[in-house]
């Protein structure tokens, strides 16, 4: 077995309750390292076209990578893929937490749940007995996801759902710690199977090939990340909310339901209120992390608690044009404990309110007005009156009331808070990414306009090449299974500290925009490893791995989950951005909204699909993916 690998699958029958361990297939996982990429090549190999994905066919598979059961900083995630109930198509998420340490300590590398119990259960894993359980959890079904893990003690390592899974809410997440695997309705999947909670414990450890560099060289990593800017300074300090000033100083942060992209209230919601006001500790909810980026902060009744990320205060305070960030710090515990998506909890909010707006639909709530939201998320969560509808997302809300021209997705799933029309690329990576309207499956924003070295964001140079690049690089990360927040540390501390407005700094932007075919001559070449991530595979693994084998590695998972998409009947078509989006400016200069058909050509062909978005045969084989 290679090392890393615990060697491992666990299948997991609910309907029969019978389990058994399984060898790792080492095949799949050379070409898909793990995580996300070993898992969607198990779904589309066990499942036909047109499953139901509430229903038993559907599999539920939490899967790890070679990193993981490490001390490699932010490497202590886990993957859940499945067929999204939100989309239709392909489904995946990441969270941190310590449940992926503690399913390769269990010996285990790859969890797959199949069929549906006939009540709810849950799963106890001994990885040192190679055992098995499955529990009654009556008692704790309609338990919030803090209370369930209180419950079920720190003995183990828990992934657990909450009441907005069991209701099959389809934008539910699954819970580790405070951290949450939360988009595509992945926690749907497992309230449809009745399972409420697995839980994990072993004591084997993790085999390297070279124990003694890695562990040499992580510890110079570590430094790197303590002296770095972002993920030693900024991050530590403010944590992700402190990019809102950033996001609205650039007139691309969510406001009103995509309306605006200003908000005036936005320093009220910053991490740096959040600093000043707000925060009650730092902590980092994720094993192994020297990064620290949680926030602590103090919830009415509940005490110290998570404090929301800046996904949750766009898209729950400026997105609802909502300046009190106590309240978001309520909402955001609110959607922890009931275990569902903030993103899309937000988008689904913000598209009801405009509903009410235009008098095409009452659902109670309004822009700017947080009276009644609390208990609408509650409603959500347990499927009760108008929250019944708001589970089910914009885009079948959208088919129901009408309002299609302002629901703010892409293939169903909503958007998270950077608005495209200020970040072409970004939008480019929103209408094609395989899951829908997505940051974290590439994070162009951060190459083209949020980061300390951006190009001109509104042309179109290298708009369809860094949505490429990115999600190829997205798409390995979520196989190791590593943080994306990783990516920060590729821009080194100089280019941080210089200033913007020199020469210097102009000049390295423009020779960056017209760098793209040096730019994918140097990512697709297979030399030595240079950056951590190349490095620590390699060290583990003892298999040489350089930026074009992770390009090459990122570029077959990112086909096969197109493969999936196209089977399940999402086509080019689907790539595509909200009407809003692509017809309305939100700048003085702008006489229209995004350019995507401008730049969805270029993408297809950099991709080597067809006209209509399909991979060609040459570069199915080139990729080695088979269908």
């Amino acid at each position: 077995m290679i090392k890393g690998y615990a060697g491992r699958v666990l299948e997991i029958d609910l309907a029969a309750q019978t389990f058994s361990f399984e060898p790792l297939d080492e095949e799949i996982a050379t070409l898909y390292i793990g995580g996300k990429g070993y898992g969607t090549r198990l779904l589309y190999d066990r499942t036909e076209a047109g499953i139901d994905p509430l229903g038993p066919e559907n599999p539920l598979i939490f899967a790890t990578g070679p990193l993981n059961g490490s001390v490699a900083p932010q490497s202590n995630r886990f993957a859940v893929v499945c067929k999204s109930p939100l989309t239709g198509g392909i489904g995946n998420a990441t969270c941190g937490g310590n449940y992926a340490y503690g399913m390769k300590r269990a010996g285990v590398d790859v969890i797959v749940v199949s069929n549906q119990s006939a009540k709810p259960v849950r799963i106890e894993v001994n990885g040192d007995r190679d055992e098995v359980k499955f529990i009654d959890a009556a008692e704790l079904w309609g338990k919030g996801t803090y209370e369930t893990q209180e419950i079920l003690g720190k003995k183990m390592s828990h992934s657990v759902i909450g009441p907005a899974g069991e209701n099959k809410v389809l934008y539910a997440g699954i819970v580790s710690n405070e951290r949450i695997a939360g988009r595509t309705g992945v926690g749907a999947v497992m309230g449809s199977k009745q399972l409420k909670a697995i839980s994990v414990t072993g004591t084997r450890k993790l085999e390297m090939d070279d124990a003694a560099a890695f562990k040499k060289y992580t510890k110079e990593v570590r430094e790197m990340f303590k002296e770095h800017p972002v993920l030693g300074s900024s991050m530590k300090r403010f944590g992700t909310a402190g990019i809102v000033n950033t996001t609205n100083g650039r007139g691309m942060l969510p406001t009103r339901n995509f309306q605006r992209g200003h908000f005036d209230d936005a320093m009220n919601i910053s991490g740096e209120y959040m600093e000043d006001n707000e925060l009650v500790g730092v902590k980092s909810s994720c094993l192994h992390c020297p990064v620290t980026c949680g926030r602590d902060v103090e919830v009415e009744g509940k005490g110290r608690v998570k404090g929301p990320e800046y996904e949750t205060v766009a898209l729950l305070g400026s997105n609802l044009e909502i300046g009190d960030l106590k309240k978001v710090d309520e909402w955001n515990y609110l959607a922890d404990d009931l275990g569902m998506d903030t993103i899309s909890l937000g988008g689904s909010l913000s598209f009801a309110m405009e509903l009410q707006e235009r008098g095409i639909w009452d659902a109670g709530v309004s822009f700017g007005n947080a009276e009644g939201i609390s208990e609408l998320i509650k409603d959500i969560g347990h499927r009760h009156g108008v929250g019944d509808e708001l589970a089910n997302g914009s885009k079948k809300m959208s088919e129901k009331f009408g309002g299609h021209e302002f629901a703010m997705h892409v293939k169903g799933l909503e958007l998270s808070a950077y608005d495209p029309r200020g970040s072409f690329a970004q939008g480019v990576e929103y209408a094609t990414t395989n899951r829908g309207g997505c940051h974290v499956q590439g994070a162009s924003m951060y190459l083209e306009s949020t980061g300390p070295l951006t190009i001109n964001p509104q042309n179109l140079k290298l708009k369809a090449d860094i949505p490429v690049l990115m999600q190829n690089t997205a798409c390995t990360i979520n196989s190791m299974v590593l943080c994306i927040f990783t990516t920060y540390g590729m821009i080194p501390k100089a280019i941080h500290d210089m200033d913007p407005n020199s020469l210097t700094h102009r000049v390295m932007a423009k020779a960056i925009e017209n760098a793209g075919p040096m730019m994918r001559i140097g990512m697709s070449m297979k030399g030595k490893p240079m950056l951590w991530y190349e490095k620590w595979l390699t060290y583990i693994t003892g298999q040489t791995f350089s930026s074009g084998h992770l390009q090459e590695i990122g570029g077959r998972i990112f086909n096969l989950e197109r493969m999936y998409n196209l089977r399940e009947g999402l086509t080019g078509k689907d790539d595509t951005l909200p009407p809003r989006i692509l017809n309305e400016s939100i700048y003085e200069h702008m006489d229209s909204g995004h350019p995507l058909g401008d730049l969805l050509p270029r993408y297809y062909k950099l991709r080597g699909w067809n006209a209509d978005g399909v991979p060609l045969r040459t570069t199915l084989e080139k990729l080695q993916v088979r269908i």
